[in-house]
């Protein structure tokens, strides 16, 4: 009797061959469904990228893009190129239901803790980005970075998920002053205003929680999308009436954009003057000490590192393509598009490109070969003509989604074993500091310097992997840097 596969002929039966749509149980319609799914759960990012290293700016004082004024079309139009490339790379090459755009995380990272500190420009920023990935790249085609996954406890790789989704919930309540500066020296913060929510932009943003998380829990699927766009018309008709303006002029106003039409660029021609804004020497040069250049850069690796791994183990166990040892199929194919993922995101000025968890989406819609992927990164090429939009949507009627996606960072957690306080304490470190701490790295540290004390001090040094004695050995130089550098008079 003919296989599926063998039934078909021409195109179709290479294609089907080629990404083993009959072999793994699957059909062109299904994967097809699949990946629209998985680019409407995840298209979000092509607006809350903008968003989040779109008004920051860097120690000369321009933003993201080279300009003194914000510009969110710009960023949005890289941003779905490069996703869209990328995820189509995935698909073609490595023949995995795995999408990538934007890292977020990573990206506040670099908005927050590179350029908005002050110690580097936009381009040394990026920069740094793709040194970082020629460095991951050369891990995986030396089949190190497997070597690295093993050495990190499980317990403390699903805490750096979960702190990362606190500190992107963290900046979502900042910025939309749910959680805000009391102006008192009695309290670092309060909730709303005096504990109220008064102003337009803060219950849109409370509202868009509520409607995020009612549309997840029915499944909807592209709920977090909706939510955006739902949450974009609700602004643009309170606008209309109240009239709340800028938070520049008015202290309820709308903290970044106003949603309004006037003075917008209807034209939908991609802007991509952002491709190529990138020195990646230029920190080396121009920026901080050089030990403090590597220490990021490092801090960049780290971050970066550990979240594919987990993102592609758990998309390949929804979709039953692990092996008996939890390692997805094609896994060092996946890892190399991932790698080339961070040097092109820098090298695009959009900040490192990795997978999507949200790809689990489209594999609960039937997608289980790369085909699924081709077809979401289709999308992103679409929405690059698209990019315009961006400028329209306000902060708090995107920034609930943050809140959301940190409450799916958060799964993880549940496989810590609390009860072991030799893991529990640099876990709960971990992701405390992240968003205490306003910083990814200082979380991650603080996790592993604990992590190896704690072992040494149970009697369990030799359990430690050589390689996160070597981490830790870092973050503690890292933290001591300002010190280190006083004394030696850097």
């Amino acid at each position: 009797m003919a296989t599926a596969s063998e039934e078909k002929t021409g195109f179709a039966a290479k294609l089907d061959t080629y990404f083993s749509i009959s072999a793994r149980g699957s059909s062109f319609g299904q994967e097809v469904r699949g990946g629209l799914t998985t680019f409407f759960t995840m298209a979000y990012i092509v607006v809350l990228n903008p968003l989040i290293l779109g008004f920051v700016p860097d120690k000369a004082g321009n933003y993201l893009g080279g300009g003194t004024e914000p510009n969110l079309g710009m960023i949005a139009a890289a941003t779905a190129l490069i996703a869209g490339v990328l995820t189509v790379s995935m698909g073609a090459y490595a023949r995995f239901p795995l999408a990538l755009a934007t890292g977020l995380g990573l990206n506040a990272f670099v908005a927050y803790g590179l350029v908005g500190s002050g110690a580097l420009s936009w381009p040394e920023a990026m920069g740094l980005i793709v040194l970082e990935g020629v460095l991951v790249l050369i891990l995986v085609l030396t089949r190190l970075r497997l070597s690295f996954l093993v050495a990190v406890p499980m317990a403390l790789k699903k805490a750096i998920a979960a702190g990362i989704g606190l500190f992107l919930a963290f900046i979502a309540f900042w910025d939309s002053r749910l959680v805000n500066d009391p102006g008192s020296d009695s309290v670092p913060s309060q909730f709303g205003e005096g504990g109220a929510i008064n102003t337009w932009p803060t219950l849109l943003f409370v509202v868009g929680i509520v409607v995020g998380g009612i549309l997840l829990m029915r499944k909807v699927k592209g709920a977090l999308l909706i939510s955006i766009v739902g949450m974009t018309v609700i602004a643009f008709i309170i606008e209309a009436i109240a009239k709340v303006g800028s938070a520049a002029d008015n202290p309820s106003g709308w903290a970044l954009v106003v949603p309004t039409f006037k003075d917008q660029d209807w034209s939908f021609s991609p802007d991509l003057g952002l491709l190529g804004q990138v020195s990646v020497f230029g920190a080396f040069t121009s920026g901080p000490a050089v030990i403090t250049v590597l220490l990021l850069i490092f801090s960049l690796f780290v971050v970066d590192f550990f979240d594919t791994m987990g993102t592609m183990t758990a998309v390949g166990e929804e979709a039953h393509l692990n092996d008996e040892e939890g390692v997805p199929a094609n896994s060092q194919q996946i890892l190399i598009v991932d790698s080339i993922g961070a040097i092109v995101g820098g090298a695009g000025a959009v900040s490192s490109n990795t997978a999507y968890i949200e790809s689990a989406s489209g594999v609960g819609d039937g997608a289980r070969t790369g085909l699924a992927s081709v077809v979401t990164g289709l999308g992103f090429l679409v929405a690059v003509f698209l990019s315009p939009l961006a400028n329209l949507v306000p902060f708090e009627a995107a920034t609930p989604v943050l809140v959301l996606v940190g409450l799916m960072m958060l799964a993880g957690v549940v496989d810590i074993d609390w009860k072991d306080y030799g893991i529990a304490i640099p876990a709960f470190l971990t992701m405390i500091v992240m968003p205490f701490g306003f910083s990814i790295a200082a979380g991650i540290g603080m996790g592993f310097i604990a992590y190896v004390i704690l072992q040494a001090a149970k009697g369990n040094a030799k359990g430690v992997k050589p390689l996160m004695w070597i981490a830790a050995g870092a973050f503690a130089v890292y933290f001591a840097l300002p010190a280190l550098q006083t004394a030696l008079g850097l």
